[in-house]
């Protein structure tokens, strides 16, 4: 007869539980509070501008924290963390807003939920790692769901759903680049360390790039609806996110947390029914649950599981 977990250790397992899906539906309400602010006018640029502008000084406090930690931080891993920065938050964070421009939060959400399988797809390619059957048929489910769920867009959106979802893939895309990359950096500076710098390098790139397009100033003369929903977007989307999810992986782990975030597209696909007005249907929810259900069956693989499941996700 098994043991019983005592007490403590039950509460310190749910609360992991409880913080990683807080946590999951908070980064997933960054679709909802982006198609808000579209609404009020701003684009993707302007978007991404104003959440790196306002949080930025929360990851910078604690890159200064991290800074003198033990082992002391090399000249090269310096530059690895920033750039790193650059192509999992930057340029993912960028192709991502722009594709929700035309696409529904709900299909945004997904696509990006696809990030696990681009990671075992470049270790077949790059790394030359075997992929077993049942991987492979975790991947035809996931990409059959997309299928469902991008026909079901398409009927109501137009050709531009597919340019949406195009450049979605694309952010998928680098932030699996991100996580392969990431690997034997993160063991050697900290996750704390590295997301703080990553994010600073993101955050200084995006307001250079508003810079380089707009007005700078502009950024700054916007409505009071507009800034509520930008620190949203910065904060409860963001910056507390980051820290929830670190806190459960402390508890239960990474890989446990990775996929207590499934709830992410289904919150995801709910409110934006009742924020946004945007229709569920039978077809939309049939292709959710092939890409979670995809999704699950590849994180029970560990090898695929420990390569994706870390807690720097920012998405």
């Amino acid at each position: 007869m098994p043991t019983p977990r005592p007490v403590s250790t039950q509460r310190h397992v749910a609360e992991g539980l409880m913080l990683a899906i807080v946590g999951a539906v908070c980064f997933s309400a960054k679709a909802i509070v982006a198609k808000l602010l579209y609404l009020e006018g701003l684009d993707a640029v302007a978007v991404l501008g104003l959440r790196m502008l306002l949080a930025a000084p929360f990851f910078i406090v604690v890159a200064i924290w991290t800074w003198q930690r033990t082992p002391r931080l090399r000249a090269g891993d310096l530059w690895r963390c920033l750039g790193l920065g650059l192509i999992g938050y930057y340029a993912s964070s960028m192709l991502d807003f722009m594709g929700l421009q035309y696409i529904t939060a709900g299909l945004e959400r997904l696509i990006l939920f696809l990030t696990p399988s681009f990671v075992l797809l470049l270790n077949r390619l790059v790394f030359k790692r075997r992929v077993s059957s049942s991987q492979w048929a975790s991947l035809g489910l996931a990409y059959t769901g997309i299928v469902l769920v991008f026909q079901h867009d398409v009927a109501l959106g137009g050709d531009q759903v597919a340019l949406g979802a195009a450049l979605v893939l694309c952010s998928a895309f680098t932030y699996a680049i991100y996580l392969l990359l990431s690997g034997e950096l993160l063991q050697r500076v900290g996750t704390l360390r590295l997301v703080a710098l990553a994010m600073t390098a993101s955050s200084i790139a995006a307001l250079v790039q508003y810079a380089l397009l707009r007005p700078f100033p502009s950024l700054f003369e916007q409505s009071l609806p507009i800034w509520r929903l930008s620190l949203l977007n910065a904060t409860l989307c963001t910056v507390l996110p980051v820290f929830l999810t670190m806190m459960a992986v402390a508890r239960i782990g990474a890989g446990t947390a990775a996929q207590t975030g499934m709830v992410g597209p289904v919150s995801t696909l709910f409110l934006g029914a009742w924020l946004l007005g945007e229709p569920i249907s039978g077809l939309q929810l049939a292709g959710s649950a092939l890409v979670i259900g995809g999704i699950v069956l590849m994180g029970l693989r560990r090898p695929v599981a420990t390569s994706t499941a870390r807690p720097t996700v920012v998405r």
